[in-house]
């Protein structure tokens, strides 16, 4: 190794060549190996951040053609070699920080983005190796993330991230996700500068999905933000406001057995979302109307289903003004678009409804069924929303929306679900559907029908299945 140290050295002071080339790559080799990283002597590292800037340096001399293209495969050697050797290693990084290798690194890559000679290989392998240098060195090391942060946020980050190539950005998302922390992914909305760096992450979801990095740092920093989310929101258009709910839905899934990410303001700015366009749902009703805007409210109410299934936000949407007479007022209109004219809002019994270029399920099947699901949500032992579906004449519409619908599987069902939620303890409601089955209207047909019956007990109404003679009587 004492040769290779002095090769080192001697490309900080000679003429770049070959050889030097192999020195290094004699060097970036041993450094994957664990034992020899962690006692490799510290005038080795010294020796390797003291090329770097010769390299710098060149870079703005060197014209063109092998002279140039020799220099960035040494830059992208010296930076594999450093990469290497901060893996997993605390005492390495902290050696290479103090040699200022961060800043260096960081400035050069700044001067390769500014280079005129294209996006060759040579200059790209530099760029990616310059990058996962930074995102080893950071790793577990405070120090490392803030001179990062420090020198490359934002103005780097969005460079970098703007460069078409899918491992630079990959790498850069890479040293993004490892610097991020509350208290920074709070920063990314305190200017618009700083926001284009998240917006362009979620751009990069939907424009480069193959890129773990962009899902991580969204579902695990900028969901965690109420603000950030709220922040860019605002400034998405309706395709990138679609990629963010599919996001969310995801997550929301996928959290089921877990502490749920989303905290319940973003709850409630997604519930007011959907509030104020929840009636550009109804343009769902002709099949050549299907807009990113409409997507978008069909993703808030699947969004919303999910959270008041969840104890944490289910309080805060229950309490949230307007909501359920939102989501009733948008069953009313629904559900009488489908009376009156045959639409994809029509009970149907073809299970086969596809969109007219036959590409898959139309986004409005099961939109009624949700719809009922959220108010069955909303009514759960809530006394307010439960009096307040009773004001609005919901009770009716639910029981109303009974029949089997292949264009919204499960309808029965979650009307059901609602209805039981809206009656238990509230006996102005239970004296409601005691009348309404008293006058015999259809109403409780449709629940004979699915298998139930309304009982009177001490007063109150229970809901009860149906018993085998029953149901042979009704038939």
């Amino acid at each position: 190794m004492f040769s290779q140290i002095s090769v080192i050295d001697e490309i900080c002071t000679g003429r770049f060549t070959l050889e030097h080339l192999k020195s290094l790559q004699t060097v970036t080799k041993a450094l994957r190996d664990e034992q020899f990283r962690f006692g490799v002597e510290e005038v080795v590292l010294v020796s390797l951040s003291a090329v770097v800037p010769r390299l710098s340096d060149e870079f703005g001399a060197s014209s063109g053609g092998a002279s140039a293209s020799l220099c960035l495969q040494l830059a992208a050697e010296c930076f594999r070699a450093q990469r290497n050797a901060c893996a997993r290693c605390p005492r390495n990084q902290c050696i290479l920080r103090d040699q200022g290798c961060i800043q260096t690194t960081l400035g050069i890559l700044g001067k390769l983005l500014k280079l005129t000679s294209g996006e060759s290989d040579d200059l790209l392998d530099a760029l990616r190796c310059g990058i996962q240098f930074l995102g080893n060195i950071a790793v577990g090391n405070h120090l490392c993330k803030t001179d990062i942060w420090d020198h490359a946020f934002p103005h780097m980050f969005l460079d970098l991230l703007e460069l078409r190539d899918e491992k630079v950005m990959a790498y850069t998302c890479m040293v993004l996700h490892t610097c991020l922390d509350e208290d920074r992914t709070e920063q990314l909305c305190t200017e618009p500068r700083y926001l284009k760096v998240a917006l362009k992450v979620m751009e990069l979801c939907r424009t480069a999905p193959d890129i773990d990095w962009t899902f991580l740092i969204v579902t695990q920093h900028f969901f965690k933000s109420s603000k950030l989310i709220e922040g860019m929101y605002a400034e998405m258009n309706d395709q990138e406001r679609l990629t963010l709910l599919e996001l969310i839905l995801a997550q929301l899934g996928e959290d089921k057995e877990e502490t749920c990410l989303i905290p319940p303001r973003t709850s409630q700015f997604l519930a007011s979302c959907f509030q104020s366009s929840c009636k550009m749902a109804l343009s769902l009703s002709s099949a050549s109307s299907v807009n990113d805007q409409a997507l978008a409210v069909v993703r808030l109410l699947d969004i919303l289903c999910e959270m008041t299934s969840d104890q944490k936000n289910l309080r805060s949407l229950q309490d949230q003004p307007d909501l359920l007479q939102s989501t009733v007022d948008l069953l009313k209109d629904v559900h009488l678009l489908g009376k009156a004219s045959k639409n994809v809002f029509s009970a149907a019994h073809e299970f086969s409804l596809t969109q007219p270029s036959g590409a898959g399920v139309h986004p409005a099947v099961s939109f009624k069924a949700h719809l009922i699901r959220l108010i069955g949500n909303l009514c759960h032992r809530h006394t307010a929303n439960q009096d307040q579906i009773r004001e609005l004449d919901g009770i009716a519409l639910v029981l109303d929306c009974c029949s089997i619908d292949s264009n919204n599987p499960f309808i029965s069902q979650w009307a059901v679900f609602a209805i039981r939620n809206i009656l238990e303890h509230n006996v102005e409601n239970q004296k409601l559907v005691q009348g309404l089955r008293r006058q015999a209207v259809a109403d409780d047909s449709m629940l004979r029908d699915m298998g139930f019956r309304v009982e009177e007990r001490d007063g109150s109404l229970l809901l009860r299945p149906l018993k085998k003679e029953e149901r042979q009587g009704d038939h």
